[in-house]
């Protein structure tokens, strides 16, 4: 994979004057952003996946929980079209995993999918949302967002890392000078202050950076039961389809588990469930929460668990909250 990424740097070069050209004519004003009037907050990334987006999303979600909330996602390999809002009939499949993660955790919020952002937001905006939260949206430069959080994980900083196809950004580094702040993920509980520091050195920007690790639950949960993870002795399954799932089986495995690894987003066939079952066997099967919505109704619901997780701010959480709150409460609106 070095060796093939090497071979790609030509491509890459011409990727990066792409990716600089697209931005610096938005920058000046040639492309055109849209406003919207009312609060949008867009979490992303320069890397393509595995940051930890999702759980800072539902981070949001709580922190505004006296705020009318709307989501909006592209609904990553749904096979609905077009502009979807949630209701009592959405799937994994009419919405995408993550934004069905959404709206089964958080029924009261608008969770609405459209790959079109500017149609999804004028729909939205029907509902008289307080805030909108854009889902993977800081390359969706159509539409102009008055609040910027950039996520970049501990092990792999955007600013030790590269363009597709040698690397792994989606566009060049300089791109962080559209954050409002940086949130590192998925750190060390224990990470110290001068550790952080030095990071803040290395990512050189003007703006808060803050520091977040993953929280596991102490339960994996059924639709209608739970068992203590310090109960899980037995043998069982490990189940992932998640971009990075090491910290999701390092926190789990045991010796005598088994482990299946799917593809980020993936689509599971019926060829998939069948290895799945054969693996297991009457084992539990315990994935994550982005898996489970997807599996749940193909396994027997009393063999298949997930796993919660959540972003917890290691660091500096009043600070986090307050600046958030303080732009959605005070009504800010985007020029």
């Amino acid at each position: 994979m070095i060796f093939l990424r090497k071979i790609l740097f030509p491509v890459a070069f011409i990727y990066w004057i792409v990716t600089y050209l697209r931005n610096f004519l938005y920058d000046v004003g040639i492309f055109k952003s849209q406003s919207f009037d009312v609060p949008i907050i867009a979490v992303g990334n320069l890397s393509v996946g595995g940051t930890g987006k999702t759980p800072q999303i539902e981070y949001l979600i709580r922190l505004l929980g006296d705020f009318s909330i709307a989501t909006l996602s592209r609904g990553y390999k749904r096979e609905s079209k077009g502009f979807v809002l949630a209701d009592a009939s959405a799937t994994a499949k009419t919405l995408g995993d993550e934004p069905f993660q959404f709206y089964s955790k958080f029924p009261h919020v608008h969770v609405a999918v459209d790959a079109d952002r500017r149609n999804g937001i004028s729909q939205l905006m029907q509902h008289k949302p307080d805030v909108i939260l854009l889902d993977d949206a800081f390359q969706h430069r159509k539409v102009k967002a008055g609040f910027y959080v950039l996520l970049t994980t501990h092990d792999e900083l955007f600013c030790d890392d590269y363009i597709l196809p040698f690397g792994n950004l989606r566009e060049p580094s300089f791109g962080k000078k559209r954050a409002n702040m940086i949130i590192v993920t998925k750190c060390p509980a224990n990470i110290t202050e001068l550790a952080q520091e030095r990071i803040r050195q290395k990512l050189k920007v003007n703006v808060p950076v803050y520091f977040s690790t993953i929280e596991y639950d102490d339960f994996v949960y059924t639709d209608n039961s739970k068992v203590k993870v310090n109960d899980l002795n037995e043998a069982k399954l490990l189940l992932a389809g998640i971009a990075k799932p090491d910290l999701f089986f390092n926190y789990l495995e045991n010796e005598v588990d088994e482990k299946l690894t799917f593809p980020d987003h993936h689509d599971f066939s019926s060829d998939d469930i069948n290895r799945i079952k054969e693996v297991a066997k009457q084992k539990r099967i315990i994935t994550t929460e982005k898996d489970y919505v997807r599996l749940k109704g193909s396994i027997e619901s009393n063999q298949l668990y997930y796993l919660p997780i959540k972003s917890k701010l290691i660091q500096n959480k009043e600070d986090f909250n307050k600046k958030i709150i303080d732009y959605v409460g005070k009504g800010s609106r985007n020029s």
